[in-house]
């Protein structure tokens, strides 16, 4: 079964609410279902649309204004991406205290989530990584925006120093690189190469290579400036500096 208008949905959310003993009634005021309790206690507003989309979700705020208990009900979607699809928006619809419920082909319907209070759970170790890269970052090299291209990261900044210090200094211990740059971990990075600008030429010693030389005229300066404002009308620009994601 296909679903061509909002009316179609109805006969199946009607009968899942009676149910559950509830009587259901379409199109009462702005409401395209409510559903009361035989107690009249409870009153459940349904909005049916046959995408998930912005305007579903206006109503449904707006019901909310009648109800505590507002649903909203779309056709059920197919396959990986629309299981994916739903699990998405039944989480903003929790986000937003309303509920949601689907209608498969076969008429089963299925709730997703129920109109709750939403109770937002931090995440204490993410929050203290983003504060951590925030107060270890130099300056303000990325404009805001400029997701999925390479960022300069404060791991991309130390490592950037460190460059800088071997290519002033010539091959250097790691001991060394650490004190005169005040990278506390530039003997692990060196060691660990993340971007290829560092080679051992003995035990604890290390050199830049060719890639190293060449990023090190640059990076430092990249990495420590502030973005410039674009001129009106032009677009914002990016720093890059080579190939590969930072490890933090």
């Amino acid at each position: 079964m296909s679903f061509a208008r909002e009316t179609d949905l109805y006969p199946f959310v009607k009968r899942y609410f009676e149910g559950l003993s509830y009587e259901v009634k379409g199109e009462v005021g702005a409401a395209d279902v409510v559903a009361c309790d035989a107690a009249g206690t409870q009153m459940v507003i349904v909005e049916l649309k046959l995408g998930f989309t912005l305007a579903l979700l206006r109503q449904g705020i707006a019901r909310q204004a009648l109800s505590d208990l507002v649903y909203l009900c779309v056709p059920r979607r197919q396959g990986r991406a629309g299981t994916k699809a739903h699990a998405a928006d039944a989480g903003l619809c929790s986000r937003l205290g309303l509920g949601l419920m689907t209608v498969s082909a076969a008429g089963g319907v299925a709730i997703l989530c129920d109109p709750e209070p939403y109770r937002p759970r931090r995440a204490p170790a993410r929050r203290a990584r983003l504060l951590a890269e925030f107060r270890a970052r130099r300056g303000d090299p990325n404009p805001g925006g400029t997701g999925g291209r390479k960022l300069v990261t404060a791991y991309r900044q130390d490592a950037g120093l460190c460059a800088a210090h071997l290519a002033a200094h010539g091959p250097c211990r790691g001991a060394d690189v650490a004190r005169g740059t005040g990278v506390a971990r530039a003997t692990r990075m060196m060691a660990d190469n993340h971007y290829g600008w560092f080679e051992r030429v003995s035990t604890g010693v290390y050199a830049l290579t060719e890639a190293g030389q060449d990023a090190a005229a640059t990076l430092v300066a990249a990495s420590t400036s502030t973005p410039a404002a674009p001129p009106a009308g032009a677009g914002g620009g990016s720093v890059r500096m080579g190939a590969g994601a930072d490890p933090e």
